[in-house]
C-alpha cells in the first residue's frame, strides 16, 4: 500500500545516491498520499526530493554541444 510508505529516506554518509527514477517514485507517492495538496512538512519533503531528483537526473554531455559546427 503506497499510503503507508515513508517519504523520509535518510542515507548514511558515503551511501550511494538513489537513481532519479527511485526519487521520482517517492515524489509520486507523496503527491498520491497528500491527495494533491501538500502540508507545510510535505512541501519541505517535496522540495528536498526535487533537489535530490535534479542531482540524480542524467545530464546531456556538455561537450557534445560545444563540438558541433555552427
Amino acid at each position: 500500500m503506497i499510503h503507508g510508505m515513508s517519504t523520509t529516506h535518510r542515507r548514511a554518509p558515503g551511501a550511494t545516491q538513489r537513481s532519479a527514477a527511485e526519487v521520482n517514485d517517492e515524489i509520486r507517492a507523496l503527491w498520491l498520499r497528500a491527495g494533491g495538496t501538500l502540508s507545510g512538512e510535505q512541501r519541505r519533503d517535496y522540495q528536498r526530493l526535487v533537489l535530490e531528483w535534479a542531482a540524480a537526473a542524467p545530464r546531456p554531455d556538455a561537450h557534445a554541444d560545444s563540438t558541433q559546427a555552427a
